[in-house]
């Protein structure tokens, strides 16, 4: 009898977990595929310059800005989300304004960095060619990364929710933009490289502008936008204090990926190894995506499991979504090994690139498995609040363990990129293991006290101030 219980609630959690899964994967990689879509027409101007150009600024962009403000907007997966299991509606929508006034101001101390890229570069041994690119195209990009800042943040606002249709439309909406001007802005009015960053700013902000004005005059939205200034100032220390952990959760995997390309950048034939080399990294973020999508579905159901004190529910879902991300991760290897002669052409035309590909394909899927299920593991730890063991795991996993093998094997061993990637690969498996023995020896109802015990004590609840409807 409690076996048929047991399925019979992973049934159900199976159904609220993909209604979630789908959209958040569908609004995760249509939010990728802005970058990979200008790198994609970039490296199809048949410039390899402007294809190792546009390759290094996207890793420089990401690992200094981007990656930096998705992991902070992470630490409202864990309050929001217990925020709004435990019914706590004016501490949910405080920690989205704090969020969004934090994030600006990161912003910028990044975009002076990014003027300065090409001098950074070139001191750290990069071809000065592929710099100056680099750095034109960053400088293009800062209108993107503001309206980023606010973008995360206004997408945990619905993600906590489970309000999904807004973040949907938008995105799609965002893309469907992208992909045409992109192509107008580059090849018909003749912008170049630089049009794909000229693109990517423009359709944040469109999604930005759409996001604002639903949470504005939508009725769904109407408990959780209320504004009140003394909470917000008093849920900034609260804030950080997840805030922090969660960023360099992010980046120090991120970082990982960006360093590897760099290094490449200083192998003699350092055009193909950092164009190939970002092909790998573009093809693993891209699906990466698609499990981050089913990430923020586990971290969405576990943290509004938890604030509203079941954890047994919890427990379900983390069983659910390790399964269904296994089944996706070795169907997509399967597939992609299978293609991977002629995989290299969606990227570049060069015939010595997509060979280069095709050698690397193996370690390339295997690398997709692994990073599938940290992914999800990364989800489920960001709904329990797990930020400073994630940073902790993942600085053992890639830089005491993955980033040694990969120099040894690369410089050591003299196998280049493929010695580069291998070393990442193990890096992967070595944070897989760390995060699933964590998961594994959960103690699901203190995780549940905790989560009340954080949402329902702090001097915002004491507070009482007038608020302001927006």
């Amino acid at each position: 009898m409690e076996t048929e219980v047991n399925k019979a609630c992973g049934i159900q959690e199976l159904k609220k977990v993909s209604l979630m899964a789908a959209p958040m994967v569908v609004v995760s990689v249509s939010q990728y595929l802005l970058p990979a879509v200008s790198l994609m027409m970039a490296g199809h101007l048949g410039n390899l310059p402007a294809l190792s150009g546009v390759s290094i600024a996207t890793c420089f962009t990401n690992a200094t800005g981007f990656d930096v403000l998705l992991g902070l907007s992470g630490a409202l997966e864990t309050l929001c989300g217990q925020a709004y299991g435990a019914g706590q509606y004016k501490k949910f929508g405080s920690y989205i304004y704090c969020a969004i006034i934090l994030l600006i101001l990161i912003c910028f101390p990044v975009s002076i960095l990014w003027i300065f890229m090409d001098k950074i570069l070139i001191s750290i041994g990069l071809n000065p060619e592929i710099s100056k690119v680099a750095c034109k195209y960053s400088i293009v990009l800062i209108p993107a990364l503001f309206a980023y800042a606010i973008l995360q943040s206004l997408i945990r606002y619905f993600q906590s929710q489970c309000l999904l249709l807004p973040i949907l439309i938008g995105s799609l909406a965002a893309l469907s933009v992208h992909i045409p001007l992109c192509w107008a802005l580059i090849y018909r009015w003749k912008f170049g490289e630089i049009g794909g960053a000229v693109s990517i700013g423009a359709c944040h902000w469109l999604n930005v502008m759409f996001l604002a004005a639903y949470m504005r005059y939508s009725s769904s939205c109407e408990k959780t936008r209320t504004l009140s200034w003394k909470c917000v100032f008093s849920s900034i220390s609260e804030l950080w204090r997840f805030a922090l952990p969660s960023a360099v959760m992010v980046c120090l995997e991120w970082w990982t990926f960006e360093i590897i390309t760099l290094l490449a950048g200083r192998l003699p034939d350092s055009k193909l190894e950092t164009s190939v080399l970002s092909i790998c990294i573009t093809t693993t973020s891209l699906h990466y995506f698609v499990q981050y999508g089913l990430g923020a579905a586990a971290s969405t159901r576990v943290s509004n499991e938890l604030g509203s004190g079941n954890p047994q529910a919890a427990r379900s879902v983390v069983r659910v979504v390790l399964a269904v991300s296994i089944t996706e991760a070795v169907t997509v290897s399967t597939v992609l090994l299978g293609c991977r002669r002629i995989f290299g052409y969606a990227f570049s035309n060069d015939k010595e690139v997509v060979s280069y590909v095709t050698k690397i394909a193996p370690l390339l899927c295997l690398s997709i498995i692994m990073d599938s299920l940290q992914a999800v593991l990364s989800g489920i730890a960001r709904g329990c609040g797990w930020q400073k063991i994630g940073a902790i795991v993942n600085l053992g996993s890639y830089y005491i363990v993955g980033l040694t093998i990969s120099v040894v094997l690369c410089f050591v061993f003299h196998l280049k990129g493929k010695g580069l990637w291998a070393g990442v690969l193990t890096g992967s498996i070595v944070q897989v293991v760390l995060l699933a023995a964590i998961t594994a020896s959960t103690n699901w109802q203190k995780q549940a006290h905790m989560a009340k015990e954080r949402i329902f004590k702090g001097p915002s609840q004491q507070i009482v101030d007038s608020e302001i409807e927006l």
